[in-house]
């Protein structure tokens, strides 16, 4: 076929089968790309529309095109989305039984698909083989590609065995794709697919619609259910923890609270797990608290908000997490939690892992990096992308550091008294010691030690004890105090911090933002009416009438329509099926299964408008 008329092929299926006017961004050049047989290495926000670069070329070009995920649920997610725009999808994975998985693989081989999803086990496995061989394949998507990097935060072993596929299929484009990825990671992909001629296509890793707020922790907690309960109650959201035990205190207190809660983490059966992931898919405003082993590869689009109570070990898995926030492009929140226990612990993990140096090194650089962007007083934004080798030359606007810009100070002078206080006291003791010798606070251990008679004894008096835990927090940020992982959390100064102790340098600190008051959760209140729709009846209405198709079809609401197609239909109100078609998101199949349906609920409202 020629280029030409794939491109138009390709804007017509966007526009019949998955109801879109345009292509977004750079989907257009890979589509194009790819439908032309060529290799493709594609770094797109989530959101930004990965899929399409490879559902739409494999729709076009003739046979089927075998997608390499990681994961069952977004293997499920996918298929379901595909299926209900009229697209002949499937999955083989372990959640299938014999029957099922065989009638699969009938279809494949009998060239009835034009997509197949597979785990890189089940593409690599013996069973494969002989399909494999003797399918026609359109063309290979490998998802999540970063998971071939033995740096990055989610790395899978079987990821590497991919590169033989390009062996196997030398005339088969293949198309790796990854919303995470820095300039190393993007190296490695390369090296490891034998990408080496792929074309790069490398969009904005901005998510403009994210608010990113990091706040100190006091009662983090407290300060999570006030930021639910005044921003997004009611709203489905993730809350990352690093534990297990801290992911079911944390959900039950949720749940004590008001707030529909479920814990995930890998210590709860599968069919548990099972359980409230689906719950979550499902069901409208699941907060869930979870581990990272929840989450990469969910497709649900109205998560509303991403909250961190504790630190990620990189600003990857930072951006990969508060990725699955907003997915529809309507406004969400990534808000997190960060204070000095969060530092001792992740530098303690570091260096009591079982890996060489250098793995111990690029972990403490991606460290230092993440509690940069936490400490940072310009704009948040502009730092992330950075760290992406992106430059956003204004500040955004949309982030906590532009709307309420940090007060900076010289600390030179507290920075001084902290190193002293750590050196005189034998660098043997943790934060609560130092800061209660600082702050002149005489205790039996204290005397005992002989430390009451230190120069330093009683220089932080003015301060309390919140302010010198901020001032450590942030030496220790910057990399001029280390925290021992000895056990004890013994403060010791690195070589970094002499030039400041001797005057030669200035330290620049930030004046941290105390919350004032408890948080409370108002159970009357619901979550919030989309800007754009005004009308709250009509938008609960309209969810509604999604939710009982999805329970009729046993599918997720977001499968039937995003969230951002309901906004589009309530600010639109169309009248017809043909005014219908022109919604965003609506393409030919689910006008003709859906749109009279929701053209109903319409004409409701308008009669019960009139009537009021």
């Amino acid at each position: 076929m020629a280029e030409t008329g794939a491109v138009e092929l390709s804007e017509t299926i966007l526009h019949d089968v998955f109801g879109y006017e345009s292509f977004r961004g750079q989907q257009l050049d890979v589509v194009r790309s790819v439908t032309a047989g060529r290799d493709a290495l594609v770094l797109m926000p989530t959101g930004g529309g990965k899929s399409l670069c490879f559902q739409i070329p494999a729709m076009v070009r003739p046979g089927t095109g075998l997608v390499i995920s990681p994961l069952i649920a977004l293997m499920r997610d996918q298929v379901e989305a595909l299926q209900q725009n009229g697209v002949r999808a499937a999955y083989l994975n372990s959640s299938l039984d014999w029957e099922s998985a065989l009638e699969v693989e009938r279809q494949f081989a009998s060239g009835a698909l034009d997509l197949l999803y597979v785990a890189p086990e089940r593409a690599l496995s013996e069973r494969m083989a002989p399909l494999l061989k003797d399918a026609r394949l359109s063309l290979i998507a490998i998802d999540e590609a970063h998971c071939v990097s033995q740096w990055g935060h989610d790395f899978r072993p079987e990821y590497l065995q991919l590169a033989t596929l390009a062996e196997q299929f030398p005339g088969v484009p293949r198309i790796a794709l990854t919303a995470t990825a820095d300039a190393p990671t993007r190296r490695e992909i390369i090296d490891r697919l034998h990408l080496a001629d792929a074309e790069l296509f490398a969009s904005s890793f901005d998510r403009p619609n994210i608010f990113y707020r990091v706040v100190q922790k006091a009662s983090a907690r407290e300060q999570l259910l006030r930021f639910i309960g005044e921003d997004h109650l009611g709203d489905a959201g993730i809350v990352y923890c690093m534990s297990r035990k801290r992911v079911e205190e944390t959900a039950d207190w949720l749940s004590s609270k008001g707030i529909q809660a479920l814990p995930y983490h890998a210590g709860l059966s599968a069919d548990i797990r099972a359980d409230h992931q689906d719950r979550f898919l499902r069901e409208d405003g699941v907060v869930m608290v979870a581990t990272i082993a929840f989450g990469m590869g969910i497709d649900k689009p109205n998560v509303r908000f991403v909250a961190h109570l504790d630190l990620p070990k990189s600003l990857e898995a930072y951006y990969q997490e508060t990725g699955r926030a907003g997915r529809d492009g309507l406004p969400a929140s990534a808000w997190m939690a960060y204070g000095l226990q969060d530092v001792v612990m992740l530098r303690r993990m570091v260096d009591d892992a079982d890996s060489g140096d250098e793995r111990k090194r690029v972990e403490h650089r991606k460290l230092e990096a993440m509690l940069g962007f936490c400490e940072v007083t310009s704009c948040r934004r502009q730092a992330l992308l950075g760290y992406f080798g992106e430059q956003l030359e204004q500040p955004c606007g949309h982030c906590d550091t532009c709307l309420e810009p940090v007060v900076s100070y010289d600390g030179t002078e507290d920075a001084q008294k902290i190193l002293s206080c750590i050196y005189r006291t034998g660098q043997m003791f943790g934060v609560a010691y130092v800061v209660d010798v600082l702050r002149g606070k005489s205790n039996e251990r204290i005397r005992r030690n002989g430390h009451d008679e230190l120069s330093t004894f009683g220089l932080g008096a003015a301060h309390d004890v919140s302010y010198w835990r901020s001032v450590i927090r942030q030496l220790v940020a910057k990399g001029l105090v280390s925290v021992d992982v000895d056990g004890y959390g013994s403060l010791r100064l690195t070589q970094a911090c002499r030039p400041v102790l001797r005057g030669e340098e200035k330290v620049s600190l930030r004046e941290d933002i105390r919350p004032t008051r408890r948080a409370t959760v108002s159970k009357a209140a619901g979550p919030k009416v989309p800007q754009d729709v005004g009308d709250e009846a009509l938008w609960q209405a309209l969810r509604a009438k999604r939710r009982e198709i999805a329970q009729a079809q046993g599918v997720p609401p977001y499968v039937i329509f995003h969230d951002a197609t309901l906004v589009e239909m309530a600010a639109l109100r169309p009248r017809t099926l043909d005014d219908m078609g022109l919604v965003s998101g609506v393409g030919e199949k689910k006008l003709a299964r859906y749109g009279q349906a929701f053209l109903d609920v319409l004409a409701a409202d308008r009669h019960e408008t009139v009537v009021d």
